[in-house]
Parts: C-alpha cells; sequence; structure tokens
C-alpha cells in the first residue's frame, strides 16, 4: 500500500516512511532555504532543525510579499506608470501564491520529518479544503491524533 500524503506535498519528496524520505526532504528543505544555509552542516545532522528554519524562513517570505504588495501603490505609485504597477502588483499576486505554497509544503516535510503520518481526511475531497489551509492531524476512533495527543475541536 502506498503511503498517503496530503494535498501540497511537494514534487520530489518521498513520503513519510518510505525508502528515501528524509534524503529527499533534506534535499528539497535545501533548496527552500538560502543557498548559504548549505554552509551549515548541523543542518543536515538534524534534519528537524533544517525543517523548522525553512518553516520560519518560507513563512518570513509569505509575510514580506504580503507587506510588499501592500505598499506598492504608495511606494512605488509616483514613480512607475500604471500599467508598470499594475504588472509589480500581478508579480506580487503570483509570487505570493507560490510561497503559501511552498511554505504550506515546508510545514508539512516538517511535520512528518517530526514522525506525523498522514490520512485522508474529509477536508481533502475538493472544494471542501479548511479556510487556514492547515491539514487536519490524523485523529484515531477515541477523539485522538495518531500521536495519542487530545485532538483539538475546531471553535
Amino acid at each position: 500500500m502506498e503511503a498517503y500524503v496530503p494535498s501540497g506535498w511537494p514534487s520530489g519528496v518521498h513520503p513519510p516512511g518510505s525508502e528515501g524520505f528524509e534524503r529527499t526532504a533534506v534535499a528539497w528543505l535545501l533548496d527552500v532555504v538560502p543557498a548559504d544555509y548549505r554552509l551549515y552542516g548541523v543542518l543536515r545532522r538534524y534534519p528537524l532543525a533544517l525543517g523548522a528554519m525553512a518553516v520560519h524562513h518560507a513563512d518570513a517570505c509569505v509575510a514580506g510579499a504580503r507587506s510588499g504588495y501592500r505598499v506598492a501603490r504608495s511606494e512605488l505609485g509616483d514613480v512607475l506608470p500604471p500599467h508598470g504597477l499594475d504588472a509589480v502588483l500581478s508579480a506580487y499576486r503570483a509570487e505570493g501564491r507560490r510561497l503559501v505554497a511552498i511554505a504550506r509544503a515546508a510545514t508539512l516535510v516538517s511535520r512528518a520529518l517530526r514522525g506525523e503520518m498522514f490520512s485522508p481526511q474529509l477536508a481533502d475531497s475538493p472544494g471542501q479544503g479548511s479556510a487556514s489551509g492547515e491539514e487536519a492531524p490524523a485523529t484515531e476512533a477515541g477523539g485522538k491524533e495518531a500521536s495519542g495527543k487530545p485532538a483539538q475541536r475546531a471553535s
């Protein structure tokens, strides 16, 4: 049986628990962070640390792109022609979508490196995703996450 990977899982990263998962996860995460992160052997030795750093880096990139989009008109409106400003805003929107996908994928890979296994959820069906974009933790019949912790209920 093939391991389940949630929506947003990065291509090229083997499913959690499969042969080569950690190797492909580390390679992908090193592509997410700035190239200079490759200089730190500790990040290859401790993939959990690399995963955490990649999540923080990706989240910061998303925040930076959102901030830039919000102020683009006031910063550039008087120095760019209208069509130039529209093109800049379009680039921010496209880059924002790409960065959000990377941040989601980095979070999923980081969770998998911590040992979390994913299973299909009702929210995985088309058009039924959660508003936050977060994958629901796998739960057992007793209302506990697969990790044994009590499941949190949405409020």
